[in-house]
């Protein structure tokens, strides 16, 4: 089987990314089917997208559901058998599907994924002392969210963990894959840009580093359990909870407000985790 533009569906999860996903959606070929999930209720900004974009579906969802849930959502509404999970702050060249198209002639894989362009931030991870041997397609251990093609059929139905509702939910997903005995690989003659938590305006920055570092928090000390077991997760992350009770107190004194609230997440992150809380913390986006 090999990947086209038939058969390829592309998946962008959006919040308030008004900012970023023109220049994302010009960079796709026109004739490739996307589907966007809106994770609020701005009729406003669909509108718009369906006005200009060609091949395009978009879905609002009503309420922040997170990366994991809203591309499970897309996936559950596309009907090929790859989709590419795309964050709306990356940019496509104009040839990084066409050599992904080529690259995939019968190519078994779980998960395939163009290389960043930043040599300096690589999209990958491999285990410590693994050797990448040298050529244009590499077996790697996990490749980050932005961009990833999946086979929809290796999966059997089972994509994201949609308890995590940010950060680790495509390591998690990666590490089931390869669990499961699963190929991943990464291209690197496919090229791709990511701009780098870009995708939300920046006027709402306060709101999300408050939101990044709880989530950060939980979702490791979520990942760690689920995957390593409770003592694990409770001995890498108790030393960095105490510090941050500690750091919040004292922003707190000398009256920095910002510092404060950041290292209370960091701590209630961990905590809720730890107490087997839902991942419930939103940021403010009105």
């Amino acid at each position: 089987m090999q990947i086209t533009k038939e058969n390829l569906t592309i998946i962008i999860v959006t919040i308030k990314s008004q900012n970023v996903i023109d220049n994302c959606l010009t960079s796709i070929d026109p004739e490739i089917k996307k589907i966007i999930i809106e994770n609020s209720s701005d009729e406003e900004f669909v509108k718009s997208l369906k006005e200009k974009y060609q091949n395009i579906k978009c879905y609002l969802t009503g309420k922040n559901l997170g990366m994991g849930s809203g591309n499970n959502f897309g996936i559950e509404k596309s009907s090929t058998r790859y989709v590419m999970i795309l964050n709306p702050d990356t940019i496509l060249k104009p040839d990084t599907l066409n050599r992904i198209f080529e690259k995939s002639k019968n190519l078994e894989f779980a998960i395939l994924s163009p290389l960043s362009d930043d040599k300096n931030y690589p999209n990958y991870k491999t285990k410590k002392g693994t050797q990448i041997e040298n050529n244009d397609l590499f077996e790697v251990d996990q490749v980050d969210g932005y961009a990833m093609i999946l086979d929809k059929e290796k999966f059997n139905n089972n994509f994201f963990d949609e308890k995590i509702f940010m950060y680790l939910e495509n390591d998690d997903l990666c590490l089931r894959a390869k669990k499961n005995n699963k190929k991943i690989y990464i291209y690197n003659k496919s090229l791709i840009s990511h701009l780098g938590a870009k995708a939300v305006d920046k006027k709402y920055s306060d709101e999300l580093e408050f939101s990044r570092n709880w989530h950060w928090n939980w979702s490791k000390f979520y990942f760690r359990k689920k995957h390593y077991g409770f003592f694990k997760a409770f001995f890498s992350g108790f030393l960095i909870f105490i510090k941050s009770i500690f750091k919040s107190i004292i922003f707190l004194l000398i009256n920095n407000k910002f510092k404060s609230k950041l290292y209370y997440c960091r701590a209630s992150g961990f905590a809720n985790a730890l107490l087997n809380k839902s991942s419930y913390y939103r940021p403010r986006l009105d």
